[in-house]
């Protein structure tokens, strides 16, 4: 099993937080606000990624008869990047539901007076509120949406950085250079984002969907119904920032990955 990868994944994940949560909370609303939760996740959701990434492409390898020195093929690559993106939803799915609802607090909900308290007192108490007022699995509403998101986009991530490392590599050598991962790593983010951005759309609205009057029957319904009654640019709203915001965060969580990477197999 590639350790390294799990470490390096959750210190590259971190970083990307730092360098993107302000761009991520302005899509939804709020500057700082919820960003404890996600800071003290994102580590782990991270490794997951990371880690499931790398030890299925090993596991494709061997089942396919090659070594470990092989370069792994395109498809193994994409599906190793949609395990990744599949297995992080168990750990990223609460605290992402927390982050979205203390975000969308700075302007009163549906239903509320202008000057009410906010519901949610911050992090813990959000965790709990919704946890005692919609039940556990009040927990993973959009993890549906969050798993069609983040499989598809985290393979497409994945393939376009392992692309464009190849194209911009010179024959011979073992590693791209540092200007190359860093532009990789940023349009490999955009490209996932692209992917990623209508499925982030539904699961944003099903998020939010509980903190005033309910308007969606489910994942199904809420597709459907933002489709009828907002046409189908519905889907891509947010994709420009989101595309502004993946390039800096994934430049550095790519360059922070391989650095880390490439310490603990020196020094193994």
């Amino acid at each position: 099993m590639h350790f390294a990868d799990f470490i390096a994944g959750s210190v590259g994940g971190a970083l990307g937080v730092a360098v993107g949560y302000p761009l991520d909370t302005v899509k939804v609303n709020g500057f700082y606000k919820g960003m404890s939760m996600p800071i003290t996740t994102v580590s782990v959701s991270s490794s997951v990624v990371f880690g499931t990434y790398r030890n299925c492409l090993q596991c494709l390898r061997q089942l396919r008869g090659r070594s470990v020195d092989t370069t792994p093929n395109k498809l193994d690559i994409f599906l190793s990047g949609l395990a990744g993106g599949v297995a992080q939803v168990s750990v990223m799915s609460p605290a992402d539901i927390v982050k979205v609802r203390l975000q969308c607090q700075t302007e009163p909900y549906q239903g509320s007076a202008s000057h009410a308290k906010p519901k949610y007192r911050g992090p813990v108490h959000c965790l709990l509120t919704i946890a005692r007022e919609e039940g556990v699995l009040g927990l993973y509403k959009g993890a549906n949406a969050l798993a069609l998101r983040d499989g598809p986009s985290f393979a497409t991530y994945f393939l376009t950085y392992n692309i464009i490392c190849d194209w911009l590599t010179p024959a011979g050598q073992k590693q791209p250079g540092w200007t190359v991962v860093m532009l990789a790593g940023g349009l490999s983010g955009m490209c996932g984002w692209t992917v990623g951005t209508p499925m982030d759309v539904i699961k944003a609205r099903l998020q939010v969907d509980g903190m005033g009057k309910r308007q969606y029957r489910g994942f199904v319904h809420c597709i459907t119904d933002s489709f009828r009654k907002e046409g189908p640019g519905v889907f891509f709203k947010g994709l420009g920032l989101n595309c502004l915001r993946a390039f800096p965060v994934n430049m550095s969580v790519f360059a922070m990955y391989e650095l880390v990477v490439r310490i603990l197999r020196t020094s193994a």
